[in-house]
């Protein structure tokens, strides 16, 4: 395998375009006629912000950190992967929706991110559509916060840098097709001679160095999560990391989605030096980080209500029914809390955290519920209804 060089790596995308309503599915819906009857799915804002996905089928994943095996089991159990490893879309017209924290503890996160979008190009086709929200994680490595990567995360940023050069730097073919043929150049390194041990300084460097182009401002992976937004409205419902509050939405939910963007892709709006959108990305009250709805507070009804009363505020400020978050593990499994508006989906399925069974996240016609395995001995799956 050829070593990658910094000189001969492709420029990072260009500006994205100013906000705009889209339409993901409106060249077959013209030449098939409506998939089911319903109506193709819109989008506004650059990156996505409002999502009109009217009688589709919602799943939602928590966060995934690197652990591409727990990943492909989530989505299977969401009937939105097939099972025979050939990453193809079984979902038809379900929207699928990731959480964000694919990144760090685990060593396939360009792997995952890369079925992602294989998953979502296909999704798009069938009337479906794939979505991902950014969380702490990604954000910290863009800011070159690498406390949390795992060394075979470092390994993989070598190893696709090598391959994105196989493919004579067409980003698109590279970044799409890696997650078919990461698991061979893993093998092939362990394999080869010239592996060195974990604990071999000029290897972590060179992945220091790998990771820290690919996800810097302006870094070819961090445009690549800059397509997504830190804030999800899909019809009636919310989907963020970490979690919104009511200042945000006085801030403006497609602002933060822009600002962070810009700043992921190396500039701000007015073609400035990058800074870094502190209202979504930084502190613990910010889109990503904030934990007062995954937390459970102390055994006192008015801590509890309080909470409540300030989700109920976000709520009608944004015009939504509920909101669905992840960032802090959930020992017990996918649940609700204030009357099944706040859902919070991160079971820790990754190795790199607590290694749980996946869980997905059902919403049908506005009502949710959570699909898990019934037993340890049985693949059957279980489904529990809150309603």
């Amino acid at each position: 395998m050829p070593s990658f060089s910094l000189t001969s790596l492709p420029l990072p995308p260009s500006q994205p375009r100013k906000s705009s309503e889209t339409c993901l599915n409106c060249k077959k819906n013209i030449s098939d006629g409506k998939f089911g009857g319903l109506k193709p799915i819109t989008v506004t804002g650059n990156p996505p912000t409002f999502v009109s996905a009217s009688g589709r089928r919602i799943v939602a994943v928590g966060d995934l950190h690197g652990d591409l095996a727990q990943a492909r089991c989530a989505f299977e159990m969401a009937g939105v992967l097939s099972s025979d490893g050939q990453n193809l879309w079984t979902g038809g017209e379900t929207v699928l929706i990731q959480l964000g924290d694919i990144l760090d503890r685990g060593e396939d996160e360009i792997a995952i991110l890369s079925l992602l979008r294989s998953l979502s190009i296909q999704a798009n086709t069938e009337g479906g559509a794939v979505f991902q929200v950014n969380g702490n994680h990604e954000t910290m490595n863009v800011e070159g916060d690498f406390r949390f990567v795992d060394l075979g995360g470092f390994d993989e940023c070598i190893d696709f840098l090598e391959y994105l050069d196989d493919c004579e730097d067409n980003w698109d073919e590279a970044f799409v097709h890696w997650v078919s043929v990461s698991e061979r150049w893993k093998e092939d390194r362990r394999m080869s001679q010239s592996y060195w041990s974990p604990w071999d300084l000029v290897k972590k460097q060179k992945g220091v160095i790998a990771r820290s182009y690919l996800l810097r401002p302006g870094g070819l992976l961090a445009c690549e999560l800059a397509r997504h937004a830190v804030v999800l409205k899909v019809d009636d419902w919310v989907f963020c990391h970490g979690g919104l509050l009511p200042h945000h939405v006085a801030y403006g939910i497609e602002r933060m989605n822009r600002e962070v963007s810009y700043w992921m892709r190396g500039f701000d709006e007015n073609n400035d030096s990058p800074e870094i959108p502190f209202i979504a990305t930084r502190g613990y009250d910010s889109v990503v980080w904030n934990r007062l709805y995954s937390r459970d507070t102390a055994n006192l009804y008015y801590q509890s209500q309080q909470v409540c009363s300030i989700v109920e505020e976000t709520l009608q400020a944004v015009g939504a029914k509920a909101m669905v978050v992840g960032h802090t593990p959930q020992s017990g499994g996918v649940n609700c809390k204030c009357n099944e508006s706040i859902w919070r989906i991160d079971v820790g399925m990754s190795r790199g955290v607590l290694n749980s069974k996946p869980e997905v996240l059902e919403i049908i016609d506005n009502r949710a519920r959570v699909i898990r395995n019934r037993t340890d001995a049985s693949n059957e799956l279980h489904i529990v209804d809150y309603t």
